[in-house]
């Protein structure tokens, strides 16, 4: 939760109207070197959505998650998990070099307003590979693709933008999108 790209992405939706809830995984807490299993990783976005309808009582409510948190998060919602939204943040479609390792067997089932970006040069998701899932997914399913950017949404100079240009393109994109969850 303390990641320099997170924290500038919680920055940039805060400024466009959105409360981020941070937070670590609890293995990341216990200094583990692994991910603990999807199941503990579902329970624990489970808990701290609970914590924080409990303490802000959000009139709106949007889960979502970079790269692994976004995949647990977005395994709830196909699990019917109540949420105004999902906001996914660098899906994690396949491991690095393992294209056929694909991780979107659950993304058809989700049924709520989904906005998922990911750079065109993310080594966890390959463009030809998220393209043919959408043609599975629902109309409410909107992919937004940054140019140039990787999965940390770093995008090299010589691509002529800077990683706050990313940041602003994900800013404008994530406030349209909440508008029209709103209305």
């Amino acid at each position: 939760m303390h990641d320099r790209g997170m924290l500038a992405v919680a920055r940039t939706l805060r400024a466009r109207g959105f409360d981020v809830v941070r937070f670590n995984f609890l293995y990341k807490e216990r200094g583990s070197g692994g991910p603990d299993p999807m199941p503990r990783l579902q329970d624990c976005v489970t808990a701290v959505v609970a914590r924080a309808r409990e303490e802000t009582r959000p009139s709106r409510l949007i889960i979502g998650g970079r790269s692994m948190g976004g995949r647990a998060a977005s395994m709830l919602a196909a699990d019917g998990f109540a949420a105004d939204g999902l906001l996914l943040l660098a899906y994690p479609l396949h491991p690095p070099g393992k294209p056929d390792q694909l991780r979107d067997a659950h993304l058809p089932s989700i049924a709520m307003p989904t906005l998922c970006f990911n750079g065109t040069r993310d080594a966890f998701c390959r463009r030809d590979l998220m393209e043919n899932v959408l043609t599975r997914v629902g109309a409410r399913f909107e992919m937004h693709w940054l140019e140039g950017a990787d999965h940390s949404f770093h995008v090299l100079k010589s691509s002529g933008r800077t990683d706050a240009d990313v940041l602003e393109e994900v800013g404008e994109t994530s406030e349209r999108w909440g508008a029209i969850l709103s209305s």
